[in-house]
């Protein structure tokens, strides 16, 4: 089973786009934007799932947002 929610990678001005349930949910520049995203999406202790496989899937490096 997939994750819900999918860090896609990284953005060529840096910062990357967000989608949860294949939904796109928002761009974040730094995990605590992830954070501020998933809560108003409605993920309760969203920091707690952050790596968690069943949860996020990182597609490229995990908690890295600057452009390659």
């Amino acid at each position: 089973m997939r994750a819900p929610i999918i860090v896609h990678f990284f953005a060529p001005t840096g910062g990357r786009v967000v989608t949860i349930k294949d939904e796109v949910a928002g761009f974040v520049y730094d995990d605590q934007g992830l954070i501020e995203l998933l809560q108003r999406a409605g993920v309760h202790n969203a920091e707690r799932w952050l790596d968690d496989p069943h949860w996020i899937e990182w597609r490229g490096w995990p908690h890295r947002y600057e452009a390659a």
